[in-house]
């Protein structure tokens, strides 16, 4: 480890954010498993069910955040922290690309089809991304490169979705594929 440490150990006001952040994410934990409690469990592949990823992920996630919380209130704190990375400040106007991202996937999703939401998702993310990082966003061709990755990714998990493991998404034709 190198560089100048983060906030003394024994700070409080470090400490209660520390703790802060750890009760956020096992919060965070148990609205998922209020989530997943509500998805119908009649198994199907292999004898798994829809709602046995959601019970994994909220009971991982409050596990971890019970560890942050127990962690924090120690005399030390988390240990061995290093000094943030990045700007002092967000980046908001990349924020809102990505923000535009996740709501267009919800409010195209319907409309549009599973594939081509996700790959509009991933576009806008992209350059958002991209702009905090402060890197240009690639004009027309990197739009059109954009999409195509975003195809890429977002076809083939509609397929394993929708044909391996059996479950429903919006799609733009009949025919399974888009």
């Amino acid at each position: 480890m190198s560089g100048a440490a983060g906030p003394a150990p024994s700070d409080p006001s470090a400490r209660l954010h520390q703790t802060l952040i750890g009760l956020a994410a096992a919060g965070v934990g148990i609205a998922l498993a209020i989530g997943a409690a509500t998805i119908p469990g009649q198994a199907g592949y292999a004898g798994v069910g829809p709602n046995f990823l959601p019970w994994v992920v909220a009971v991982v996630l409050f596990a971890c955040g019970a560890w942050l919380t127990v962690d924090a209130r120690r005399v030390d704190g988390w240990r061995e922290m290093d000094e943030p990375s990045g700007a002092p400040r967000g980046d908001w106007p990349a924020l809102a690309w990505v923000a535009a991202g996740i709501v267009a996937n919800a409010l195209l999703i319907t409309t549009i089809g599973f594939v081509l939401a996700c790959t509009a998702c991933f576009m806008l993310a992209v350059r958002g991304l991209r702009g905090a990082e402060g890197k240009p966003h690639g004009g027309g061709r990197g739009l059109v490169l954009d999409f195509v990755t975003g195809f890429l990714i977002a076809g083939p998990a509609y397929w394993v979705f929708t044909k391996l493991l059996g479950i429903n998404l919006p799609g733009l034709t009949g025919t399974g594929w888009l």
